[in-house]
């Protein structure tokens, strides 16, 4: 009962000072939350400790938010895992089923869908296709990688940390990256696709 009127207290706040909720009753807070101006957020979204929300943010429903900075003008889910230590600097794009983890994801940037970001600097204007996924755990420890300006990752790519992908620099779609990426390179790896004349049996 304490918790639920916590809840509420808070959430009343939250209604006072503009927070726009489409349903108040399912959106969970910290009692350390804070949010700017002009900020929606959608129905069943947690919000843990050590988040600040800056002003113009969108998050989107089924979100789960903790130890993070959310800069201005930036969106958010939904199906969206931000966990401690993410920084998500204006303009960018975090969308559904994409887990962040101890990364900055700088101005205009995107990882739209279905990808983990994790120890990991991205750079501005980048694009994070569908798929990606940061290899950033050896078995022993926690590596980074580094993601330049203007970059392009193509969907369903992993890059191997430790590894540096250059600016202006482009990752075919499927490539597994196990060596840093020159600025305005192109780097595939990719099996040769066969083909040949086929009849299934019926």
């Amino acid at each position: 009962m304490k918790q639920i009127n916590l809840q509420k207290k808070i959430r009343n706040k939250f209604i006072k000072q503009g927070v726009k909720m489409i349903d108040p009753n399912t959106v969970y807070f910290s009692k350390d939350t804070k949010i700017g101006k002009n900020v929606t957020i959608e129905p069943f979204v947690v919000i843990g400790s050590k988040v600040k929300i800056n002003n113009n943010v969108k998050i989107l429903s089924f979100s789960h938010i903790e130890g993070v900075v959310i800069k201005e003008n930036v969106s958010v889910g939904p199906f969206c895992r931000l966990r401690p230590g993410t920084i998500l600097e204006k303009n960018s794009k975090v969308g559904n089923f994409v887990e962040v983890k101890k990364s900055k994801i700088k101005k205009n940037s995107k990882v739209s869908h279905l990808s983990y970001i994790g120890d990991s600097i991205i750079g501005s204007s980048a694009n994070i296709g569908a798929g990606t996924i940061t290899c950033n755990y050896d078995g022993v420890k926690k590596n980074k990688t580094v993601i330049g300006d203007n970059s392009f990752v193509g969907s369903n790519s992993s890059l191997v940390a430790p590894v540096k992908i250059g600016r202006n620099s482009t990752i075919g779609a499927g490539s597994v990256i196990t060596q840093n990426v020159k600025d305005g390179n192109l780097a595939l790896t990719r099996s040769i696709q066969l083909q040949s004349k086929y009849k299934r049996k019926k």
